[in-house]
């Protein structure tokens, strides 16, 4: 890694040209690192976050970091972080935690000025994915409330899923994975795991959703056979992309559609993590294949779609986050397939768990550590 004499005065010069962030001060990680298209330049806002999860950006430019174990940051422009009060206590064995954030769409405009966040609530010794919202005072969330809590508890530790993303009529899709255990839940359309869930913002459920007419499948699904959805974005188109978690390979990124079958566990490209035996068949009637099958294990997690005109050869890109697999992928859309993979960062942070585009046109990452760090990526100079 390269580090130039002065980082912080480098730093504020780029944000200054490009408009971005400019008063808040960064170390730079790496002056360049060479891409298809462009060069990047890698720099760290914050560190001594405790494996954060999700990251919203405030129409302020300070930022909101969930970290797992059931704290909730706010990152000053200055790097600085103070703790909040008010967040429920969660169930932070394994993979639970607090988990997504997401702002209201109609944020600014004093009525809807609210927080969403997922969180593995914790009930008789087992959890289920839960979600909330509260506003933000001062260093406190306050009116929490509580909006939507899985049907069925079950034990604590893997496969929340639990990405957050709006859609342009103001409906709020929430992943919920199988829960680990149990992987024919996802085909159950009577339980909520293993699935995309499609809420009100006051997590009632819409009437347009697609099984609302069915007594027998629950209201508030919009997708089934979902293993683990840890990253989901919606175009300004309203497409809806996914990355998900499969077993042993067999990660996939999935074109979400209301109403299909995206397989798990009938359908996967995985094998079994035990026997090394595949899971299911390749394809089945009836069931969505993947857009994508990665050939190798990328652990998604964080996804993003690029629009900014920071990146113009970029635009309309994905850009998915890897935990193993310590990568950040470029992937390359036409249609409802992807066509095109390049890596862009291959090892430079660690696990990436979230990935964003700002609202100043830069990128922003987070990567999983128990002493992670906020990230930012823009062109070099």
């Amino acid at each position: 890694m390269h580090k130039p004499c002065n980082p912080l005065a480098a730093t504020l010069l780029l944000g200054t040209m490009l408009g971005i962030g400019s008063a808040q001060a960064a170390d730079v990680i790496d002056e360049r690192i060479a891409t298809d298209y462009l060069d990047l330049r890698l720099e760290r806002l914050a560190s001594g976050l405790e494996n954060p999860w999700a990251l919203a950006m405030l129409p302020d430019g300070r930022f909101l970091v969930s970290e797992r174990p059931g704290h909730l940051t706010l990152v000053e422009a200055d790097g600085s972080t103070t703790r909040l009060d008010g967040v429920p206590e969660v169930h932070s064995r394994g993979q639970g935690g607090l988990l997504d954030l997401a702002l209201h769409p109609s944020w600014g405009d004093g009525e809807h000025d609210w927080v969403y966040f997922t969180w593995s609530k914790p009930g008789n010794g087992n959890t289920a994915t839960a979600l909330s919202r509260a506003r933000l005072e001062g260093e406190s969330l306050v009116e929490v409330e509580e909006l939507f809590v899985q049907d069925r508890y079950s034990g604590p530790g893997r496969h929340y899923g639990s990405r957050l993303a709006w859609l342009p009529d103001g409906t709020l899709l929430m992943s919920i994975g199988d829960r680990g255990s149990n992987p024919e839940r996802a085909q159950d359309k009577s339980d909520h795991a293993g699935s995309v869930l499609r809420l009100t913002d006051t997590g009632g459920v819409p009437d347009d959703n697609p099984f609302v007419d069915d007594p027998e499948i629950l209201d508030e699904i919009y997708t089934a056979g979902n293993r683990n959805i840890q990253g989901m974005i919606v175009t300004a188109d309203g497409d809806i992309w996914a990355s998900e978690h499969g077993p042993r390979g067999g990660d996939e990124i999935n074109f979400i559609e209301a109403g299909e079958n995206y397989g798990w566990p009938e359908v996967s490209q995985g094998r079994d993590y035990g026997t090394g035996e595949p899971i299911g068949a390749d394809s089945l009637p009836g069931m969505r294949d993947p857009a994508h099958v990665f050939e190798f294990t990328l652990a998604p997690s964080g996804l993003a779609h690029v629009t900014a005109d920071t990146f113009p050869d970029w635009q309309g890109d994905l850009l998915a986050g890897g935990l193993r697999s310590e990568r950040l992928l470029r992937l390359t859309l036409d249609g409802s397939d992807v066509v095109t993979s390049e890596t862009i960062l291959d090892g430079h942070i660690g696990r990436i768990r979230d990935v964003r585009q700002g609202d100043d046109g830069a990128l922003y990452l987070l990567n999983d550590d128990p002493q992670g760090s906020l990230y930012r990526l823009v062109p070099a100079d």
